[in-house]
């Protein structure tokens, strides 16, 4: 008996995570990519000599990545070189105030203990908890498919659910356990990565800094896309098929059935579709009215992570006071958060963020040059002009050149800038959204559109618009969980 026949559209983590697992399962996979290469949001370009990684920086949760090799027999080592960041990252509060972020635990320990008497033994004590919140959510939680309240009804997990601080937000643990002003805005940081304001994120989300602090941050040398390259490889060693430049049109449905990935270049016969592509662009675009699971007025009522606003610049010269991580915290959040979440604007001074991933890897920029990665986190589905790209250039430069001391502009050789109309074009991001929905506690697990239609029978989704939400190691994840929702439903000749 022939295998089913898998379409997975879109190649991003989670596309690829899925195709993978189905694979190893028995299941014939093709994935279909609208782009001319694999990774999503995760690709990478070259120019001038310059490689950049057009999204994803920051490599956390090496345990995530090391568990998903190893489902297939595999190590990270086999398809990258991982080096762990020391400083993990820099901090800057404002002229000739930086703060280094130490790799060891002890420096982070006196860290903290200088900035505030006692703090250190309130790290250890916020890290025992957020240690236990990491288990618990990233080892079962986030691995439940989220279609059934079941899912959740064990006595041991209720109990840790309860454990988790699910109804108290992050801004009020992080002050339960420390006052100095430069602590808590460390510890609210990784919140950015997570699409909504400290006040209305759960307290859970203090794993986030267990995965900061404890497990630190790495950087796989080559840049991200290297990731991306080893799930490719070991995808194609498990016989999933790769075909780009195809811009799906339509799913065409019988009888609630998807029987056809339709694209330019023909269609596609499938058992089972899963989309790693935008959620509600599979909805709106490639669904008929009929089938689609969700009104518009459901979507527009959902609470989006936000936009960025990108550069990618190659300079000509080396530059100082920089490290691979540069956090810009000279200006205060909360107007900007305000200008992201509460009354959606482009912001009036906003945080940035500036990788430089040149000091850690000579391989990605010229000899004596450096690559410079900006991003300012804005408010999805604004209008996106060059006009604008450019004010905000010349802003984020003004500063950059200010707090590093250094002129950086007119060693600029090359410049790139991206943002909502390149989500949109790319990625057919809704509102031109960077990552995804924000994890607010009334979008989490159950409360996030469904990883299965409920109109299209073998019609199932994954990344960063289902469970369990935005970001690399979750994208991973989802991938795995909606295989085995596939494996549950549709047997394939190779048991799981």
């Amino acid at each position: 008996m022939a295998p089913p026949r898998v379409i997975v559209i879109g190649s991003g983590f989670s596309g690829l995570s899925a195709a993978t697992c189905l694979a190893e399962m028995g299941y014939a996979v093709t994935v279909l990519e609208k782009n001319s290469g694999p990774g999503g949001r995760a690709r990478s370009f070259s120019a001038e000599g310059f490689t950049y990684d057009m999204g994803p920086s920051w490599y956390w949760m090496p345990d995530v990545f090391e568990s998903y090799f190893g489902r297939f027999g595999k190590r990270v080592s086999d398809y990258y070189d991982l080096k762990r960041l020391d400083p993990s990252y820099t901090v800057i509060f404002g002229e000739d105030d930086f703060m280094d972020i130490p790799a060891p635990m002890d420096k982070m320990r006196a860290l903290f203990e200088g900035l505030e008497k006692g703090s250190a033994r309130q790290l250890d004590k916020f890290l025992e908890q957020a240690a236990y919140k990491y288990e618990v959510g990233i080892n079962q939680l986030v691995y439940k498919p989220g279609r059934s309240v079941t899912e959740f009804m064990s006595p041991r997990l209720l109990l840790d659910v309860l454990r988790l601080d699910v109804f108290q937000s992050i801004h009020k643990h992080v002050r339960r356990y420390f006052r100095h002003e430069k602590i808590i805005k460390l510890m609210e940081f990784p919140i950015l990565f997570l699409g909504a304001l400290p006040e209305n994120t759960p307290a859970l989300y203090s794993l986030m800094n267990y995965a900061d602090i404890s497990l630190g941050t790495w950087y796989p040398m080559g840049g991200m896309h290297k990731i991306v390259e080893g799930m490719v490889k070991l995808a194609e060693e498990k016989g999933v098929q790769f075909i780009y430049n195809q811009d799906v049109r339509q799913i065409e449905v019988q009888e609630g059935v998807a029987r056809n990935v339709v694209t330019a270049s023909g269609a596609f016969a499938a058992d089972v579709v899963v989309a790693s592509a935008d959620y509600h662009h599979v909805e709106k675009q490639l669904l008929t009215g009929e089938y689609r699971s969700y009104s518009e007025h459901y979507w527009e009522k959902r609470v989006m992570a936000p936009s960025s606003l990108l550069f990618y610049l190659g300079v000509n010269k080396r530059l100082k006071n920089l490290r691979h991580h540069n956090l810009f915290f000279d200006e205060d959040f909360g107007p900007h958060a305000r200008e992201i979440y509460t009354d959606p604007k482009w912001p009036h001074k906003p945080l940035f963020y500036v990788s430089a991933p040149s000091v850690t890897d000579t391989s990605v920029a010229p000899a004596g040059c450096e690559n410079l990665f900006v991003l300012i986190p804005v408010a999805p589905g604004l209008q996106d002009t060059e006009e604008v790209r450019e004010k905000y250039y010349h802003l984020v430069m003004d500063r950059l050149e200010k707090l590093t001391k250094q002129d950086i502009r007119s060693a600029v050789i090359y410049k790139r800038s991206y943002a909502h109309n390149d989500f949109i074009s790319d990625y057919n991001a809704f509102k031109g959204n960077a990552y995804g929905l924000a994890n607010t506690l009334t979008q989490t697990a159950l409360l996030k559109p469904s990883l299965k239609s409920r109109k299209v029978q073998n019609l199932f989704y994954t990344g960063q618009l289902t469970v369990p939400g935005p970001g690399v190691p979750p994208s991973l994840i989802s991938g795995q969980v909606v295989a085995g929702e596939v494996a549950r439903e549709y047997a394939a000749p190779v048991s799981v």
